[in-house]
């Protein structure tokens, strides 16, 4: 029943925007001024707002000039996509992990196109989990992490891997496991951008409430059921758009900011800043249902137990040993003012990885951050990208140099403290 009820407001919405958008343009026309540039009639204001309510499940186009998408390889609950620039040299090959928390990878459009030009560069593209037949079975932490495997194994060795909040878990786990191995196709150096691996330090309330809540009753309140004629029909998934209620509310001060500056910047006739808010906005309101095994995986095994972080993580019966990593620079990436993700919960990785030597454990804190200031806008680009492409370009020197053999016995490397 919680299913239909979301498909229900969002078909009424879907019904309602169009109308919002037509009548402000009529307003706007009729208001003196016009010639400001996009003047404000004090009616329009709420059916601007109008215009940004609610979710919907269409999957946004990269739009990325000058490049050609192509799969590399495909899964049920997802495809490894590649961007190909068919006129530039490839540069490092480098896997982009993104988050699977409620919205499609297009999120990090801005973290793709800034990277675009250094860098033979492949993303995560997840399924929406209502699209997935009930019939392919779960996907759960363990399935996310033998999924990094695989696509790693798909690039080949020398890849070098970065991820974005969410499956900042699987992915350390994915390369410990690798390491472990000798596997060939472990990463060259490993970037995690605010990414919760230890989430009792700073605990945010969402970390706070998967611990005190029961888990069988956030198993019936926080899940449902896909109703048919989705492909998904009786697979059990976390709604995206309960998934992005439940993050704006998280955020609320934040969300209603960034509904004033809209305001300001409409009675400013500033279209620029208008069409930029709303390309935000319509990003954000694209949502994908979350596997329920994920979901419940990502509450109880990383928020509520902090398996990894205290050294009680098994994949598949297997204990995962971060300290495993010996030759694989990483850097843990945080921001100061990161309500999502505070300080300390990423850069708990340098810790576990206590198989790295000191000069390959690299920490960084950007003052003032907010979560999505780490992987897109001004900061990413200025601040950001430059260290990941510097720790790339290292890590690729330290192989080319022939210092680093794959698969010929571990390297000797001494424990010590983070970076």
């Amino acid at each position: 029943m919680l299913y239909e009820i979301f498909e229900a407001q969002e078909a009424w919405l879907a019904r309602l925007r169009p109308f919002a958008r037509s009548t402000a343009g009529l307003l706007r026309g009729w208001h003196a001024g016009e010639a400001a540039g996009l003047p404000l009639h004090p009616a329009a204001v709420p059916l601007h707002l109008l215009e940004e309510a609610g979710t919907t499940h269409r999957k946004p186009a990269f739009g990325l000039p000058r490049v050609r998408e192509e799969v590399v390889a495909e899964a049920p609950f997802g495809r490894l996509l590649r961007f190909a620039r068919p006129a530039a040299p490839p540069g490092p090959r480098l896997l982009v992990v993104a988050p699977l928390s409620g919205h499609f990878a297009t999120r990090l459009r801005g973290t793709v196109a800034a990277l675009l030009p250094d860098h033979d560069l492949h993303v995560t593209d997840w399924t929406d989990a209502r699209e997935v037949p009930a019939a392919r079975g779960g996907f759960g932490l363990d399935e996310q992490v033998a999924q990094l495997i695989a696509w790693l194994e798909a690039m080949g060795p020398g890849t070098h891997l970065l991820t974005v909040s969410q499956p900042a878990i699987a992915a350390l786990a994915a390369a410990a496991l690798m390491a472990e191995d000798l596997n060939p196709a472990r990463p060259r150096s490993l970037t995690l951008i605010a990414g919760p691996i230890d989430p009792h330090v700073n605990p945010t309330r969402e970390a706070v409430l998967a611990r005190a809540l029961p888990p069988a009753w956030l198993a019936t309140a926080e899940v449902a059921t896909v109703p048919p004629p989705f492909a998904g029909a009786g697979r059990r998934v976390r709604p995206g758009a309960q998934q992005i209620t439940a993050s704006l509310l998280a955020d609320l001060p934040a969300q209603l900011a960034a509904r004033l500056a809209l305001v300001r910047h409409l009675a400013a006739g500033d279209a620029a800043a208008v069409e930029a808010h709303r390309h935000r906005q319509a990003e954000l309101r694209a949502v994908m249902d979350i596997p329920a095994e994920l979901y419940l995986d990502t509450l109880h095994r990383v928020f509520r137990t902090a398996e990894l972080a205290r050294g009680r993580m098994t994949w598949r019966g297997r204990t995962v040993r971060p300290a495993a990593i010996r030759d694989m620079p990483l850097l843990a990436v945080e921001g100061e003012a990161d309500a999502t993700c505070p300080p300390g919960q990423t850069a708990a990785a340098l810790d576990l990885c206590a198989g790295l030597p000191p000069g390959l454990r690299h920490h960084h804190r950007q003052p003032g951050a907010r979560h999505d200031d780490l992987f897109d806008g001004p900061v990413w680009e200025a601040e950001i990208r430059p260290r990941v492409g510097a720790l790339i370009r290292a890590a690729d020197r330290v192989a080319l140099g022939g210092r680093r053999r794959w698969g010929q016995g571990r390297p000797p490397g001494d424990r010590g403290t983070a970076a």
